[in-house]
């Protein structure tokens, strides 16, 4: 259905056929006054609480309740996403707190969850292992739990993010039961199996992934996007930690992405996710490393800058794209309508994609219309100011066609207005097309970062992590929490 194997390679390398540039400048925006969850109308409230349960629904329904494992994409077929079940992980922590779950409900499936994980096949077979060197192959039979098909690697990133629900999960259920000791026991098996060292060929630099055939993908995590959690486990590990220098060699490569786009100076990574993933788990609000004590911000200021980056681009739409305004905007990775050059709704001609790591910002520009509302929802503990108004107008504008019982659907094209290429998704003469399935990686940042905005409940949950702390602290972190945590 969709071929993303290597969609993280793909968002750093994206070439051009659907560049376009930016043009002219925009004021800066000031840090407006802050936006609680208390300080929203009434219907408002309403709307985040309705999106933050039915996207929690989404997990809760979609996964096979008897390994754990969460698909890539639903409704419909699929093979499952290892970092879709690490937000799922997460997610029925949320679910416990909120009450749309209890508490045993979410032990057992989390149990079933980390005992598949931690017996399952690891060897280097092409076809007959989960993982390898404690890693997991990005896409899974769903039932079966092994590999899904040659064409997907053995993952870092995506272990790195199911691994940011396992240690959720260590850290979440603490009580004295046997069943949550086991939880903790098994989280702990899975995280300390995990070679960091053998995944650098490359050393310093830790690699994207390995194949059996291919062996080490030739690109290692540079640059400033998600790979930021990628090193903070890896320093974290008591068993397989790389060395000192990994985190300098992680920072050493920004000086590529640093710059001003849309009169934000910030670390740009063109689409919205590379901001989110790690946010999600880490809380680092008033914790900073050498490179931000030498700019005078975190790495939360750093997404909030992104945001309004993005929010600008869109006003000034220099793709002239249909819908894009104030409240209408965000880029990330995502679903499309498919690879086709069609009728636009404004009657020209335009070049269409179909899953592709859209964004806006100095590495590159990727537009052809799509809007994902997880690039504005995943960014809401970010500029909460900006992104509650924006999902209320998409919901207003777009009603029926772009909320369903699991929340927002994946993305939306008001530009498209051909046949689609894709096999999910509908056209709508005269509005466009919109998807009809939702994505784990995508519905993932939208109830975590929801709730961290509410309540700073997984924030405040990893925080008492160990290894998150340790990898933190090896990284450089001081300050705030960190600073209090230690003492």
């Amino acid at each position: 259905m969709f071929n993303r194997r290597f969609q993280h390679i793909a968002s750093k390398a994206l070439v051009a056929a659907l560049l376009v540039m930016s043009t002219g400048s925009r004021p800066a925006h000031a840090q407006a006054p802050a936006t609680t969850y208390d300080t929203l109308t009434k219907p408002q409230q309403a709307m985040i609480d309705d999106l933050e349960k039915r996207t929690f629904q989404w997990f809760w329904d979609s996964a096979n309740p008897a390994n754990g494992l969460i698909p890539d994409h639903y409704p419909g077929p699929s093979f499952s996403s290892i970092a879709s079940v690490g937000f799922g992980l997460t997610a029925y922590g949320i679910g416990v707190e909120r009450g749309y779950i209890t508490r045993p409900q979410a032990v057992d499936r989390t149990l079933a969850t980390l005992r598949f994980f931690a017996n399952a096949q690891q060897n280097d077979s092409e076809d007959n292992a989960t993982g390898y060197h404690g890693f997991f192959y990005h896409f899974l039979d769903m039932r079966t739990g092994k590999r899904k098909a040659r064409w997907t690697e053995l993952s870092s990133v995506d272990t790195t993010l199911l691994l940011g629900g396992v240690l959720f999960a260590q850290s979440y259920y603490d009580q004295d039961t046997p069943k949550e000791k086991e939880i903790r026991a098994l989280a702990d098996t899975v995280y300390r199996r995990v070679d960091w060292t053998w995944m650098q060929p490359r050393a310093p630099q830790i690699s994207m992934g390995w194949t059996p055939g291919g062996r080490f993908i030739d690109a290692d995590w540079k640059g400033y996007d998600e790979g930021m959690l990628v090193y903070i486990l890896a320093l974290g590990s008591p068993t397989h930690a790389i060395g000192d220098d990994g985190w300098s060699a992680w920072t050493s490569t920004y000086p590529k992405t640093w710059g001003t786009f849309q009169d934000q100076t910030f670390l740009n990574f063109a689409p919205l996710f590379g901001h989110q993933y790690s946010e999600s788990w880490v809380d680092f609000r008033g914790i900073r490393d050498a490179w931000s004590r030498q700019h005078g911000f975190d790495y939360v200021e750093n997404g909030r800058r992104a945001t309004y980056a993005q929010r600008a681009y869109a006003i000034a739409n220099p793709g002239r794209w249909m819908g894009y305004g104030e409240n209408i905007w965000g880029l990330t990775a995502c679903n499309g309508p498919g690879d086709v050059v069609g009728k636009a709704t404004d009657g020209s001609t335009r070049q269409f994609f179909g899953y592709n790591a859209r964004g806006a910002g100095l590495d590159y520009i990727a537009d052809d219309g799509t809007i994902a509302p997880t690039a504005a929802g995943g960014s809401i503990a970010f500029a909460p100011e900006i992104v509650v108004p924006a999902l209320q107008a998409m919901k207003d504008r777009y009603g029926q066609y772009v909320y369903d019982r699991y929340g927002f659907v994946d993305a939306f094209d008001p530009s498209f207005d051909a046949n689609s290429t894709l096999n999910t998704g509908r056209r709508v003469p005269g509005v466009g097309w919109f998807d009809t399935v939702q994505l784990g990686i995508d519905q993932g940042p939208i109830v975590l970062m929801i709730e961290n905005w509410r309540s700073g409940f997984v924030w405040r949950v990893m925080r008492k992590n160990p290894y998150i702390r340790k990898g933190l602290e090896r990284a450089g972190f001081t300050g705030g929490w960190l600073d209090k945590a230690a003492k």
